[in-house]
């Protein structure tokens, strides 16, 4: 879900998630916990995450009011990372959450230095999917999934 002024992607953040972007971390989500994937989009990443055997909350409300699950495993819209960072801080819940690579030198990830993030580097780039149809080789940007209190094996995991 991603808001960027480039050729490929408008000013709009309703970039969904594709399925493999989970499937690509699957071995590194309990699953024995609730999962709250805390931004709903068009509904299909909740789909996603209950099609790979997750219990998972997946509604239409206000993630910035509400706390709902165990972890947070979601794809929030790129254009309010500092207010979606600033909202997991306060929470201090688990969390894996999709994110362009360049966020962790903003000062609102650097506020994070006291608490332990994790990265996981994804093999290739994650290709979002806009108006039901993936941008296949479209997307000009990396993406991590930053992870705090999931109890990776290392701090930094690249997907083969």
């Amino acid at each position: 879900m991603a808001g960027f002024h480039t050729k490929s992607f408008s000013s709009h953040d309703d970039y969904m998630t594709p399925k493999y972007a989970w499937e690509n971390i699957k071995q590194f989500i309990p699953s024995d916990k609730i999962i709250w994937e805390s931004f709903y989009g068009d509904g299909t990443s909740g789909t996603h995450l209950r099609d790979l055997g997750f219990n998972t909350i997946h509604e239409d409300i206000d993630f910035f009011v509400e706390n709902k699950g165990d972890i947070i495993v979601s794809n929030p819209p790129f254009s309010i990372s500092k207010e979606v960072m600033d909202r997991l801080y306060d929470l201090d819940k688990p969390f894996i959450i999709i994110f362009p690579q360049s966020k962790i030198n903003t000062s609102y990830f650097r506020k994070w230095k006291n608490k332990k993030l994790q990265i996981i580097v994804p093999r290739k780039r994650i290709q979002f999917i806009k108006n039901g149809n993936e941008l296949n080789n479209k997307c000009n940007f990396d993406c991590f999934y930053y992870c705090y209190k999931m109890n990776l094996p290392s701090d930094i995991i690249w997907l083969e």
